[in-house]
């Protein structure tokens, strides 16, 4: 067995993507292709573990290079973990250009904590209000009647 990485996310097999998301992380298994290819071309960087060709692991990153990077989607195959494959995933994520300069590197996980941790993340408090945003908050006609009147009074949504 020959594993190989890559950070070239022009290769990324987005079919094979959504399986191993599918299989091995519970928390993104209903993500579609759409999603998943505009999520990608918007990642930088995205690093992918290789047997042969198949995808054993995948994860991305997003960062504004100078302040603040997120990592996402960190997943090893199942059958391939404990190899310390997550870890080169991980770290070559860290050592990246556009994220091995940045005051901080975030994450969030729900169940790893002890894996980031080995990996030097400590848990942070401070920082955890979330805006779930898949819908506009405010119905396009009032979206558009502030725009061309930025200071009218915002109407409750209906």
């Amino acid at each position: 067995m020959t594993i190989t990485f890559s950070t070239d996310r022009h290769k990324v097999d987005v079919l094979q993507v959504q399986h191993l998301l599918a299989i091995g992380a519970f928390w993104a298994s209903q993500r579609t292709l759409s999603d998943l290819e505009t999520a990608i071309q918007h990642s930088e960087p995205v690093v992918t573990a290789w047997d042969g060709e198949r995808l054993i692991g995948f994860a991305r990153a997003t960062s504004d290079w100078v302040y603040r990077a997120v990592l996402w989607d960190v997943v090893i195959h199942p059958e391939y973990r404990g190899q310390g494959l997550g870890r080169t995933l991980v770290t070559t994520l860290l050592a990246h250009p556009s994220i091995n300069q940045v005051e901080r590197v975030y994450l969030m996980t729900s169940s790893q904590q002890g894996f980031y941790e080995r990996l030097g993340f400590t848990e942070n408090l401070t920082t955890t209000m979330v805006l779930f945003n898949r819908q506009p908050a405010l119905p396009l006609p009032e979206l558009e009647r502030l725009m061309e009147a930025p200071d009218a009074p915002v109407l409750p949504a209906s």
